[in-house]
């Protein structure tokens, strides 16, 4: 760490949201620029800056902030200067010239202790010297309070929003209990809580400490890993590993929170909470929004199942034959009698693997309510999801969110029980993905009397939120459903069908057979497999699919999805991505690039939004122009548009919505030409290449293996070694996700 001290003679660039600012400061008789989370300052304010020196590509040497120091200027230009520059409400140049010749060097003394004083200059009345006084206060509190967090480790960045919520109270409700920072704010976490507060000497076995843990615990380790609850028992040693506290306090503090109701308990045998001041190592402990969730949606599919009834298509079948004739196919008697009974039923799943006919059963099935002119709706989790079952229907999908009419607050639809979707027939496609807060918002919006119809396919990973709602619902035993395990027709000759039904039974799929959409290149070394996917990418699957001279990196980068299990390796997600970029879209003078982090974005990269955005504007052109609000986690984009100057860029999605960047939003923008194979869900990728690379158990999972080829529509290529995919083959570990509503199910 180096300092630099000096006067600062302007800003660059600073972001309001976030305090990211580029600002030119003097040192001697050289300037520097210095880029990081600052408050707002102005020229010839005194500023002493820790931090590093870091070599930009596009700007050169910057000095780059960790910490910084506000002196009050000292020199009566500094004065002048930093009044003069709007930094205090009721001072203009005009104004600031005249104070300072007034008052001379106690100038920064009068404003901050005597600033009635004022009055005492032509011109500034009470009014006027109040409103001054008042704006110099709160900009000195803030600056204080950053400075304050500061010292206690809290990044500048977070500092920022910490102050800009509490103004000038900061310090007190720190002091008092920092731990009401993680129920006030999103983004601060226990673990910086906790570092404030054991500095302050707050005790360690102190109630606040062992309440806030208690809730990180369900939060963090709990909703973060897919659990609806906890049992108490884990969340109890969870919370006492955490804090090195015996379990016994930390469960006198859980009754106190059950008491509360900020927690609820339930016993397994009984559907109602018990009472909290009973404690049993059975007990579930829930988060209420998880508790309600879950009640509500197994009530709700109840009333949906109970409503519809039955015997209302007596002419299925004669229709389902008219259809095969017309589309020259012949269903199999499952896939025919699960078209009747997604008719005949208020709920019904269909699920079933690639090439299984889900596609063109839901085709049959749109067709037969289309001769009856009911209206149906279609939607799938994500936009890209939507797309393709727009392509293959032939009807308008959206995304569940764009159904529900996002409204402009988390969790704010407009369509909802009070205002619901105006349909016969709704059908959700790749409900694997749909968890169980967004499964709540959907039934909300659907009446009693319209079908619903839920679509995927049970085997690939649960859904990236909390829940397992797809797999729930099929264990329960209470929904109708079809299995579907016969491979359709025109899917029998894909090796990557065949494949993906091979892993699925626990077999060794089949490799390297010519002629075939399946390849497989052995790489003993992670290093090794890392190479070859880049070559692959880009020098020879781009000749061997025929892309178009010129246009090859572009294509390829549009059509080849490389998905990895891990995000850390040679063979990692974040190491592929820099790989990737560096080959496909390399540094260039005609490409401008802005930098958050350690990541460079430039035109034309390929990029993913990694949660969701509730506020972040959107627009579509042409014909059917519109503006909406919302960028959801796994929302898959390509750069289109660069501003260096306010470090903005534009990135078009796959729906064609285009997306304005502020650097405020870009923290959840990542590549993209490397995926997890968790966020690729929901997706269809032309080509995948997937790295078959030594790794965690816990990921090298069959399930996680299958999931990433049923994403691929032409080709798979994997880069490794034989013994990996027999290991992934084998591995039928499933994380388990605590989850109780297929017990609700079948208790109602």
């Amino acid at each position: 760490m180096e300092k630099l001290e000096g006067p600062v003679i302007s800003t660059v660039f600073r972001n309001p949201e976030n305090g990211y600012s580029v600002l030119t400061l003097r040192v001697g008789r050289r300037e520097y620029t210095a880029v990081g989370a600052l408050p707002e300052l102005s020229p010839g304010e005194q500023v002493t800056l820790t931090g590093e020196w870091v070599e930009h590509k596009t700007f050169g040497r910057q000095f780059k902030v960790a910490f910084f120091e506000i002196q009050a200027p000292t020199t009566l230009l500094g004065i002048e200067r930093y009044l003069a520059s709007g930094a205090v409400r009721g001072i203009g140049p005009s104004t600031a010239k005249q104070i300072v010749s007034f008052f001379g060097e106690s100038t920064m003394e009068v404003l901050a202790e005597h600033p009635q004083r004022l009055t005492e200059m032509p011109g500034i009345g009470k009014k006027r010297a109040a409103m001054i006084a008042e704006s110099f206060a709160e900009q000195q509190g803030t600056r204080q309070a950053m400075i304050f967090l500061q010292s206690y480790g809290v990044p500048a960045s977070l500092a920022i929003t910490i102050s800009d919520f509490y103004r000038e109270r900061t310090q007190d409700v720190v002091q008092r209990n920092p731990y009401q920072l993680c129920d006030d704010l999103k983004g601060v976490g226990f673990r910086t809580a906790d570092r404030i507060g054991l500095a302050l000497g707050i005790s360690p076995d102190a109630e606040s400490r062992i309440r806030c843990a208690l809730k990180y615990v369900m939060t963090e380790i709990g909703d973060a890993n897919g659990h609806c609850y906890l049992p108490e028992q884990d969340l109890i040693r969870e919370a006492a590993d955490l804090l090195q506290l015996t379990e016994s306090r930390c469960a006198d503090v859980l009754t106190r929170l059950l008491l509360a109701r900020e927690l609820v308990a339930e016993m397994p045998e009984a559907e109602s909470a018990v009472p909290e001041n009973v404690s049993d190592a059975r007990r579930r402990i829930y988060l209420p929004e998880m508790y309600k969730a879950e009640k509500e949606v197994a009530r709700r599919m109840r009333e949906l199942m109970a409503s519809v009834r039955s015997g209302q298509h007596r002419h299925a079948r004669r229709e389902i034959a008219r259809f095969e004739k017309e589309q020259r196919i012949t269903f199999s008697d499952r896939q025919r009698e699960a078209i009747i009974q997604a008719l005949e039923n208020g709920v019904f799943i269909i699920t079933g693997g690639p090439g299984t006919g889900k596609t063109t059963i839901i085709n049959c099935i749109l067709a037969l309510l289309n001769q009856e002119e009911q209206e149906t709706l279609l939607c799938a989790p994500t936009g890209r999801a939507a797309k393709r079952m727009t392509e293959a229907t032939g009807t308008d999908a959206k995304t569940i969110h764009r159904l529900l009419e996002y409204g402009g607050e988390e969790g704010a639809f407009a369509r909802n029980a009070d205002n619901p979707l105006e349909a016969d027939c709704v059908i959700a496609d790749e409900a694997s993905m749909i968890d169980l807060r967004l499964m709540k918002s959907l039934l909300r919006a659907i009446e009693p009397g319209t079908r619903l119809i839920l679509v995927g396919d049970a085997d690939q990973l649960p859904s990236v939120g909390a829940g397992n709602v797809l797999g729930d619902l099929l264990e329960s035993g209470c929904v109708p459903c079809a299995r579907l395990t016969d491979i359709f027709r025109q899917s029998e000759h894909s090796r990557i069908v065949l494949n993906a039904h091979l892993i699925n039974r626990g077999e060794m799929p089949l490799l390297n057979e010519k002629g075939t959409d399946f390849f497989f290149q052995r790489k003993t070394s992670p290093r090794e497999a890392a190479e070859t996917i880049v070559a692959l990418m880009r020098d020879r699957l781009p000749g061997y699919l025929g892309f178009r001279k010129g246009t090859e990196k572009a294509l390829a980068i549009r059509n080849i999805q490389v998905l990895a299990p891990a995000r850390k390796g040679d063979c990692g997600v974040n190491t592929l991505n820099l790989l990737l970029q560096e080959a496909m879209n390399p540094p260039s003078p005609r490409s401008p690039q802005i930098t958050w982090g350690d990541t460079v974005f430039r035109l034309g990269d390929k990029v993913i939004q990694t949660r969701n955005n509730y506020d972040l504007i959107w627009r579509k052109d042409g014909p059917r122009a519109e503006e909406g609000s919302g960028v959801f986690n796994g929302d898959i984009g390509f750069v289109t548009a660069v501003n260096t100057a306010d470090h903005m860029l534009t990135v078009r999605f796959d729906d064609d919505r285009d997306v304005d960047y502020e650097t405020a939003d870009l923290e959840d923008l990542s590549l993209a030409y490397c995926l997890s194979v968790h966020k690729s869900q929901g997706s269809e990728f032309p080509v995948v290449i997937m790295p078959v690379t030594p790794g965690p158990p816990m990921l090298l999972t069959r399930n996680l293996f299958y999931t990433a080829l049923t994403r691929a529509k032409s080709m798979v290529v994997l880069v490794g070694t034989e013994e990996v995919i027999a290991a992934m083959t084998r591995n039928d570990h499933v994380a388990r996700r605590y989850t109780t509503l297929a017990l609700r199910l079948a208790d109602l």
